[in-house]
């Protein structure tokens, strides 16, 4: 045996050095994070021997995920494991901000101030068992755990495929995994493998706060967000009744989406969370005693079974509600006052302003707009779906005062594999063997915290993402989605990751049993056992020496 990270204390270290790769999302540690791990895997005999094997797939913005796939000649079936290494940012640490990446020294300074911490930090830094710092978690333990495994199933020589695929760029819009579903695609082809299971290490995220239980999942809850463009009439503020603001109409939409049961799903036993508005604002960009006469508003909605079609459809029932009320109350003003008003709200979808608008003016001069407004609104995929609603609204103002329902970037669709065969027995396997290591796991049907399994086994019938592409101001130009790929990687999916608390915090901190001992075992379990199990619909093409 000739393994650097076979040991509980060679994983730490291995972690703290991939910790020490600072990637928060857009930076350039996070450009050059896949070349430094492409450089640590090409240290091991079987990649210096199978450099074809590592591959790096461009992500955007400079940006790469990388592949390392183990491959034995005679068999087709392949566990992909799935990571990524962006990392939010880092400014909550303060003071300690210079350590928030080097988890050995913060968790040493953390006692100097441990009692500006909460109290559940404070006791889990004395009781010794966390390591604490950005991304030790969130989720570069998940990575660790999987280059361990993978050098062991090189070194051992197992009977299974492993194709490791870690991404950047999860925290923002995922488009490393994105990007990666192409790639993945082509790997498969390229090889004549076939996926037989899409493999996480995402960490347990807490149910309820406090909450100490360890989970796995069998699927990932879904993410979209529904948004309208408000678009009233301008006046002086001496003369308010001569307009509309947008932000008047706005609040009408906001009350009706804020907590509304109408988007809440209970599926298994789960419900999703009610949705709330992500981002509200009127479009002036500085100070004038002019009203503000366009607002933008983002929503955030939680999917289960839901697709794009469906939320639409939702939202839209919801706007015509909001209009109806809004127009009554100001009908109502305008008939006191004895003014003719300026018209009613009328309610449209983004593809509908986008039909009209292309009439009006022609094809040519909407695709200017559209690409003039992507420039000037910046990096920002939601700022620029806004102005370019907003820039053909500009264009078509015959049709205000009205709302724009339109999607906004990114979507995260939801899936489930807790149906699946293979994956009920996974579960089972993967309690058994926490059991026998000392914990307890349950099982979640839907991971709570948003991940990269979002972009494979897509399903729905053909026509729910019909709505998002047709919705979706920026579609085809700075945001897309590869349904029709998605789709064609139909293995089931499964997250087992280690336990920590508070992702995304500056007490972010990783258990270091559960990371450095009982992950990379039941890995190997879950794993092994793979090996021995036909996939769903054919038969194994490997064996494990029982």
């Amino acid at each position: 045996m000739n393994r650097k990270w076979n040991t509980p204390e060679a994983r730490r270290a291995l972690l703290c050095e991939l910790v020490g790769w600072d990637s928060r999302t857009f930076t350039e540690g996070e450009r050059t994070f896949a070349w430094k791990l492409e450089a640590k895997l090409q240290e091991l005999a079987y990649f210096r021997q199978h450099p074809g094997q590592l591959e790096l797939h461009d992500s955007g913005h400079g940006r790469y995920a990388l592949t390392a796939l183990y491959r034995q000649p005679e068999i087709t079936e392949t566990v992909v494991l799935i990571s990524h290494f962006d990392t939010v940012q880092t400014e909550e640490y303060g003071t300690l901000e210079e350590y928030a990446c080097s988890p050995e020294e913060l968790t040493r300074k953390l006692h100097e101030v441990k009692n500006d911490l909460p109290l559940e930090a404070q006791l889990d830094l004395d009781l010794g068992e966390y390591l604490f710092g950005r991304g030790t978690m969130d989720m570069k333990a998940g990575l660790a755990a999987h280059l361990s495994i993978l050098e062991q199933a090189v070194d051992e020589q197992w009977p299974v495929n492993l194709l490791l695929l870690t991404v950047p760029d999860e925290e923002v819009n995922s488009a490393g995994m994105r990007a990666a579903v192409s790639a993945l695609a082509a790997i498969r082809e390229r090889e004549g493998l076939t996926y037989k299971l899409f493999l996480n290490g995402e960490p347990t995220f807490t149910q309820e706060p406090g909450d100490q239980q360890e989970y796995l999942y069998t699927g990932t809850i879904g993410k979209i967000m529904p948004a309208a463009l408000f678009y009233g009439k301008e006046s002086h503020v001496g003369e308010p009744l001569k307009g509309i603001t947008a932000n008047y109409i706005a609040s009408y939409l906001t009350q009706r989406m804020e907590f509304s049961p109408l988007f809440e799903e209970t599926v298994y036993g789960e419900s999703t969370p009610l949705p709330v508005s992500l981002h509200q604002k009127d479009l002036k960009t500085q100070y004038s005693t002019q009203t503000p006469y366009r607002a933008a508003a983002l929503y955030n909605v939680f999917l289960m079974k839901q697709t794009a079609s469906d939320v639409m459809a939702r939202f839209e029932q919801v706007a015509f509600e909001a209009a109806d009320a809004c127009n009554a109350d100001y009908g109502r003003l305008c008939m006191e006052r004895g003014i003719a008003g300026v018209g009613s709200v009328r309610v449209m979808r983004y593809e509908q302003l986008l039909g009209y608008a292309s009439v009006k003016l022609g094809p040519a001069a909407v695709e200017r707009l559209k690409r003039e407004a992507i420039a000037r609104a910046g990096a920002d995929e939601r700022d620029q779906s806004f102005a370019v609603a907003d820039a053909l609204l500009i264009e078509c103002q015959e049709l205000a005062p009205a709302m724009v329902l339109l999607f906004a970037p990114p979507y995260y669709p939801a899936v489930s594999s807790s149906d699946s065969p293979l994956v009920a027995e996974a579960a089972a396997l993967m309690k058994s063997a926490a059991i026998g290591l000392g914990t307890t796991v349950e099982q979640v049907h839907f991971y709570n915290g948003i991940s990269d399994l979002s972009y494979v086994n897509y399903k729905d019938d053909g026509t729910g993402w019909l709505a998002y592409e047709q919705n979706t101001p920026v579609w085809g130009q700075s945001y897309d989605i590869p349904f029709a790929g998605m789709a064609s990687l139909d293995a089931p999916v499964f997250n087992l990751g280690p336990f920590g608390k508070d992702p995304h915090q500056r007490t972010e901190r990783l258990h270091i049993d559960s990371a450095f001992r009982r992950l990379p075992a039941m890995l190997e379990i879950l794993i092994k056992h793979l090996a021995r199990q036909p996939a769903e619909g054919g038969q194994t093409t490997s064996a494990v020496p029982q």
